[in-house]
């Protein structure tokens, strides 16, 4: 079983419908999936989401529901850890940002933008195109921006104090 010669690519391609499919069986997204060697070993790491969060036994049926396929696709040892990405994640994809839309996040730009002077700010996602990028509501100044992709630095979900 052990190959050392594979293709990652092709791998991934094969895994991501799977993944998807038993994701939304179980009512959550898959908002990454990572295949990656660290250390010597593989890792097939899966990040879920839905809105009202993910539990420890989401996480196990995912789990259960994939490693028999999941055995025949990965022609190497693997390590699989399947969680929730956490409140203080970072957005890293266009689905995402499409997932998140109407909430609140913290973004940083790389530079300013013609609309406002700040690089910083908290603001609520409206919409996003690929194209465009990512239209945002300002919330200190109720303001709205279309900020592109590429001006984006880092963006992440605003935790509220409760």
């Amino acid at each position: 079983m052990e190959s050392k010669h594979f293709n990652k690519n092709e791998i991934m391609e094969k895994l991501l419908p799977l993944i998807d499919n038993t994701a939304m069986r179980y009512n959550m997204i898959p908002i990454e999936v990572d295949f990656t060697k660290e250390n010597g070993k593989w890792f097939l790491r899966i990040f879920l989401y839905k809105e009202e969060g993910v539990t420890l036994d989401d996480c196990e049926n995912v789990s259960r529901s994939l490693n028999p396929f999941l055995d025949e696709l990965i022609p190497v040892k693997f390590y699989l850890e399947v969680s929730s990405p956490g409140l203080d994640r970072k957005l890293k994809s266009d689905k995402e940002y499409i997932i998140f839309q109407g909430k609140l996040i913290n973004l940083k730009l790389k530079s300013q933008i013609e609309e406002t002077e700040e690089k910083q700010f908290i603001c609520k996602i409206l919409d996003f195109d690929p194209e465009n990028g990512l239209k945002v509501l300002k919330i200190d100044d109720n303001k709205e921006l279309i900020v592109p992709k590429e001006k984006i630095h880092r963006a992440q979900l605003h935790i509220e104090d409760i």
